[in-house]
This record gives C-alpha cells, structure tokens and sequence, in this order.
C-alpha cells in the first residue's frame, strides 16, 4: 500500500543526509509506536533550532547511540507535528517539503499552514 503525503500523492523520502525518519529510512513515515508523530518534514532553521533547544527538545547535539547525528540549518529533518505547530505559533516555523510530509500532519495542522510555509518544488531552497 502507498503511503501518501499531504498532497494526497506519494510520500517521497525527506532526508538521507542525515539520515531521517522514525524509523531512520529517510521518510516521514509513521506508526503507533511513533508517539511524537515525526511527520512534517522540513527545512531547518537557526532559529527554529534554537526555539527547540529553548523548548527542552535538544536536535543539535549529536547522540550516537540513538543514531542522531545532530542537526544544523539547513538540513531536513522529519519533525514531531506539535513540535512544528508550536514553532508556527511562537513565529520561528521552518520551511516544509509538502511532498514529504506525511498525510497525518493534517492531524495536526491544516494544509493552509504548511503551504504558507512551503518549499516549492523546482525552485532553489532559501539560506537558513
């Protein structure tokens, strides 16, 4: 069975440098086992980064042996869906790749969100 994304359409892979995903497959698939529902995969920011690190939720310091190699702007990551909400609500929201966001985000947020904050495809990604 396809996995769709926000688009309703095919859920491409977010990232394999890093590498991630729950399940650390370069998708934002998700599960029941996945209760932070890392869903949305964006672009990220600086200042998303450091509202996370401010939120008690580290993404910069690497911890090998949960293979989390830490994180830096620019990079894509596939987010916990409240952690993107609550970053959309305090004004530091990064970017979003619709194609690899997976359908449960509108869980969520609403489609509206995450297009106000899209990535276009075919167009060069902006510079954290």
């Amino acid at each position: 069975m396809t996995t769709l994304n926000v688009l309703g359409t095919e859920l491409m892979p977010c990232s394999y440098d890093p590498l991630t995903g729950f399940h650390r497959d370069g998708c934002c698939k998700t599960d029941a086992h996945d209760l932070g529902s890392h869903v949305i995969c964006a672009r990220l920011t600086q200042a998303f980064l450091d509202f996370s690190v401010a939120s008690g939720n580290d993404l910069v310091t690497p911890h090998p042996e949960y293979r989390f190699p830490g994180l830096k702007a620019g990079d894509r990551w596939c987010l916990c869906a409240l952690r993107w909400k609550a970053a959309l609500e305090a004004g530091v929201a990064p970017s979003v790749v619709l194609e690899c966001t997976h359908l449960r985000a509108l869980d969520y947020v609403t489609l509206d969100q995450l297009r106000a904050h899209a990535l276009l495809p075919g167009k060069r990604e902006p510079q954290p």
